[in-house]
């Protein structure tokens, strides 16, 4: 698809032949940032970081021109709390956002069938006005804001508009595509493209013209463009097209005859071999090379900060089960590695290029990061849990800190109120349903196959005291014991999952590996364009 120009035929070339301040302006500005961030994309679904399987030739590009973090988190394991972080720089108990925002909690939990024995605590549904965002204090220091995509922060009045951002294309209280992945959309933000257009190619188009616009327009102001892609989100969809040249690829790679196993609550996929999902992330690294493609048509890709995450990990249990996160345990919405390491890859254009980073990182840490990048004071940030990496981003390294999460609900995908710390190589998950501790030593056993309660009795003691301490200072909410609870239906809703649940979804991963796999006419309304 061809991004539409909003000045016809006017080139930069031909703009700074009209106005020879033009690149003086351009070499003095304050820098530019371009975030942008995937949805339940997980931390190997990357080829640079060791996917044999999906496709992403301009997030492999991008790593090789920047910064490549290897233990980035996520502040929870799903995706409001961590896109509330992002924004704030505020550990989540800070924020309340605690769970995605749709779920109910306390006694109405109960409606949702899932006979648990703990009602999970209230949180807060909107982003509070309070909450001081980066795009705020960015637009306060002269920066045009920009927002495309997903939101999922609250409901009208507490949109992209109100937090800081001077246009939205595309962000309402929606978590997932309305309308799928395909126009029309059925986005309250975001108008329709022509029928069959790309949601991912449509919101980097959206944010291309963006920066076009404000680089021809006003070249002495810079901005601050947030892109929050929708994918790889479920309900997954792609084209037909795409759909073969992955299934055919995993066919070429061998097809496993098994690809779940049961962990502890649900089943796990084991093997990355959705092509659905392939094609998925491909729409996705074919949309960020456009914008990215457009920072150097403009001559402005060494002036601006460009950094690429995900809200949580890759989907492994529950929604679409839609790729493998090993040798990590778990995915999204639960507890383990995977539900809360991501992909990071931050790019300066004038730092360290090509460098690989395993020092812990956190999405508390952008708030600080981009302030320092953009050459503002760290005062401006109300909260300081997190820590700049511009020290990093020069080769160069930060201070030894323990890293938190509070995630006092159940997951969809499987996951149990716990809380954790990490504290170098050791890690501790405190469960609230029965007080137990799982320790791990990362470096030991990446996979946290087996705690190592037993063999190291202080560490759990002092990192349970530690992670204590932190619970009070943030003011964290508990999950409380439901006198309700009735061990017989959750011993039944177990068993189901286990047995019946693990044989359909067996069944749904082989059958869209099929050479006659066809998931409706229209191929989830892709083929009603001719641009394919």
């Amino acid at each position: 698809m061809k991004i539409v120009s909003l000045f016809g035929s006017l080139t930069l070339a031909g703009l700074m032949t009209f106005s020879p301040s033009f690149g003086q302006a351009l070499k003095d500005k304050k820098p530019n940032i371009l975030f942008i961030i995937a949805d339940d994309y997980g931390w190997k679904d990357m080829s640079c970081s060791g996917s044999t399987y999906y496709e992403t030739p301009n997030l492999d590009r991008l790593a090789q021109e920047g910064v490549r973090f290897t233990h980035a988190y996520s502040a929870c394991s799903v995706c409001s709390p961590s896109r509330a972080t992002v924004l704030t720089g505020q550990y989540t108990p800070r924020h309340d956002i605690t769970n995605f925002i749709g779920p109910a909690s306390g006694v109405e939990w109960r409606k949702m069938n899932r006979f648990t024995k703990m009602l999970p605590p209230e949180y807060a549904l909107n982003l509070s006005s309070s909450s001081v965002t980066i795009a705020e204090v960015l637009r306060q220091q002269g920066y045009k804001t920009f927002f495309a995509g997903k939101w999922h922060l609250g409901s009208k009045g507490s949109y992209p508009e109100d937090h800081g951002f001077d246009i939205n294309k595309g962000g309402s209280q929606a978590g997932a595509p309305s309308g799928g992945y395909f126009s029309p959309y059925n986005n309250p933000t975001l108008s329709d493209g022509p029928n069959g257009e790309d949601l991912s190619m449509r919101l980097a188009e959206e944010t291309s013209a963006f920066i076009k616009n404000q680089v021809l327009q006003n070249a002495n102001q810079p901005f601050f463009a947030y892109l929050s892609f929708y994918a790889v989100h479920s309900p997954i969809q792609t084209t037909q097209a795409r759909w073969k040249y992955f299934r055919d690829k995993a066919e070429k790679q061998g097809i496993a005859q098994t690809g779940f196993i049961i962990d502890r609550t649900l089943p796990v996929h084991q093997t990355q071999d959705n092509p659905i999902y392939a094609g998925l992330v491909q729409q996705m690294d074919d949309a960020i090379g456009l914008v990215l493609q457009q920072l150097k048509d403009l001559g402005i890709d060494k002036n601006t900060m460009v950094v690429f995450t995900a809200d949580n990990g890759g989907v492994s249990s529950g929604d679409d089960f839609s790729t493998s996160n090993l040798p990590l345990r778990g995915g999204k919405g639960r507890q383990w590695e995977a539900g809360t390491r991501v992909p990071l890859i931050i790019k300066t254009g004038q730092e360290v290029k090509n460098k690989i980073c395993d020092i812990p990182v956190m999405g508390i840490d952008f708030f600080p990061t981009i302030l320092e990048y953009a050459g503002l004071p760290q005062a401006l940030q109300k909260q300081k849990d997190g820590v700049s990496l511009m020290p990093l981003l020069r080769g160069n390294s930060i201070k030894k800190r323990m890293l938190y999460w509070h995630y006092p609900h159940y997951g969809n995908q499987g996951g149990e109120p716990s809380s954790t710390v990490l504290a170098g190589d050791w890690k501790l998950i405190y469960y609230h349903e029965d007080g137990r501790n799982e320790l791990y030593n990362l470096k030991m056993d990446e996979s946290e196959s087996q705690p190592l309660n037993d063999q190291y009795p202080n560490q759990v003691k002092d990192l349970h005291t530690q992670l204590d301490k932190w619970l009070v200072e943030v003011k964290a909410k508990m999950p409380t014991p439901d006198p309700l609870y009735d061990s017989v239906k959750a011993a039944a809703l177990m068993k189901k999952q286990h047995t019946e649940l693990l044989i359909n979804v067996e069944k749904r991963r082989l059958r869209m590996l099929e050479k006659d796999f066809q998931p409706n006419a229209t191929w989830w309304k892709s083929k009603q364009t001719t641009d394919q």
